[in-house]
């Protein structure tokens, strides 16, 4: 074999063993504009100088509460809760995407099994919790590997949780009462025609102000201290047409002892899955409506609840 072949198969198999290399540092191919799913978080910012408002409006069902032993039990009366957040989201940066989200809560209860104060329904209405998110993608997506982006989250104690009045049934409570610190990941893949996402978060909440001032029993509460809340959430959308995209998620939340501080009650737990379908009206709207089914869980309440939002791009 002359030095010439050997050097002419020499590149040839070098070419062989680096081309996956190259292929995976090439960009996939770009995926639809979806609006992305209702509950876990998308990985990729929105594009640099863009806007966009998000409203959702969720009506939720409780069915019943979940015992220490993750056995389902009568809720006690009929709740509902209507849960309306208006996001906004800007790109000031490549790479970078904030987003506040503004809820605004409605509770209501009937026929509750245990009255206080004499009342048997109660109402109540206001702002719940603020929160601030701020996002960037660290790792853009190829033909081999997921967008990776890493995510920080602030949510601010302005929903009402202090002084709870016993005779408004639970009604009147509308937030956490504490900061929380919120890090994690976000993925996402897209494979034609199925689009990726995966999400896990860490909460690290402060201690709260006592939850009921005064009751019938007479003692003032001592400060609610809150455990950590680890998240997990996973997303499928699949594209079927320019027009139509389902969608089925799984989201998860899971207490956890905090990392700093004393622990606090017995753990919640809560596991849930979401149909839902989006309708992509052109390349500024979308509408999505979904159904979130909290099937499994432990020291909580399970709802059916009922969701649709709107996404306007600019």
């Amino acid at each position: 074999m002359t030095e010439k072949v050997r050097t002419i198969l020499a590149a040839l198999i070098l070419t062989a063993l680096l081309a996956p290399c190259r292929a995976g540092a090439e960009p996939s191919p770009a995926p639809p504009g979806t609006a992305g799913p209702i509950i876990a978080d998308t990985a990729v910012p929105i594009a640099t100088g863009h806007f966009s408002l998000e409203p959702f409006w969720g009506l939720s069902f409780s069915r019943g509460n979940f015992t220490p032993s993750w056995r389902r039990t009568s809720a006690g009366g009929d709740f509902r809760s209507m849960v309306n957040v208006l996001r906004l989201t800007y790109g000031p940066v490549e790479n970078v995407e904030i987003y506040t989200n503004i809820p605004a809560i409605q509770n209501w209860a009937g026929r509750v099994d245990q009255p206080a104060a004499g009342n048997r329904a109660a109402d109540f209405g206001g702002l719940g919790d603020l929160s601030f998110t701020f996002k960037y993608q660290l790792i853009k997506e190829t033909e081999l590997r997921p967008t990776i982006t890493p995510v920080f989250t602030v949510d601010f104690p302005t929903g009402h949780a202090a002084g709870l009045n016993p005779g408004r049934l639970g009604t009147d409570d509308l937030g956490s009462g504490a900061y929380t610190f919120t890090g994690g990941l976000l993925l996402s893949k897209w494979l034609r025609p199925f689009y990726l996402y995966a999400n896990l978060l860490y909460g690290v909440p402060t201690n709260a102000p006592p939850r009921v001032l005064h009751n019938e029993f007479g003692p003032l509460l001592p400060p609610v201290l809150h455990r950590g809340q680890l998240t997990g959430n996973l997303a499928a959308e699949w594209v079927w047409s320019p027009r139509w995209v389902a969608l089925l998620e799984f989201y998860s939340s899971w207490e956890v002892g905090p990392l700093i501080g004393r622990r606090s009650g017995p753990p919640a737990a809560l596991l849930g899955v979401l149909p839902g379908l989006e309708f992509v009206l052109n390349s500024s709207w979308n509408i999505e409506a979904g159904v979130a089914i909290d099937l499994a869980g432990k020291n909580s309440t399970y709802n059916l609840t009922p969701i649709v939002t709107a996404t306007f791009s600019f």
